[in-house]
């Protein structure tokens, strides 16, 4: 599809309507009170990543019910980096060149070591979904007008 990717109908109304078009307002999914835990399937890395990006994007009301399989994706894709980046090292250890970018194929040249093809595509994939929840400077940006909610304040619920 040609031309800038939509934006949030809530964004369109903060920067204002020029063109006078009829703004949709999306459906709003719920959001917990506390930040979801990672999922189960998670292995330890992608539950690390969790636990490190997952408390902001709640507390920047980025993260809801239906954004945890996405934050997962992207968890997911950050354990695969680091296990290829560990296994890359420990390749680089053992070979007496002092380096694993190339590997001894079946016919006995050298190829391109896959854990680098495996890296690159966890890399690829990291980027794109973090975008999505503003963990790269130019989604950042993109999602720099809306602000998050305001903290609670020591009075709220006093009226009634």
């Amino acid at each position: 599809m040609p031309g800038p990717p939509p934006e949030h109908p809530r964004l369109r109304l903060l920067k204002g309507n020029p063109g006078k078009r009829p703004a949709r307002s999306p459906p709003e999914p719920a959001r917990a009170e506390e930040c979801p835990p990672p999922p189960r399937y998670l292995n330890d890395y992608a539950k690390e990543e969790w636990q490190l990006i997952a408390p902001e994007l709640h507390r920047l009301s980025l993260l809801t019910v239906l954004d945890v399989s996405p934050l997962a994706a992207y968890c997911c894709a950050a354990a695969q980096l680091r296990e290829a980046e560990e296994a890359i090292a420990q390749m680089t250890k053992r070979d007496p060149r002092g380096h694993a970018l190339t590997i001894e194929g079946s016919a006995g040249n050298q190829v391109t070591n896959p854990l680098l093809r495996i890296a690159s595509q966890a890399m690829n994939d990291m980027q794109r979904i973090g975008a999505q929840f503003g963990l790269t400077p130019n989604g950042r940006l993109r999602l720099s007008e809306i602000k998050p909610p305001p903290s609670p304040s020591k009075f709220d619920g006093l009226l009634g």
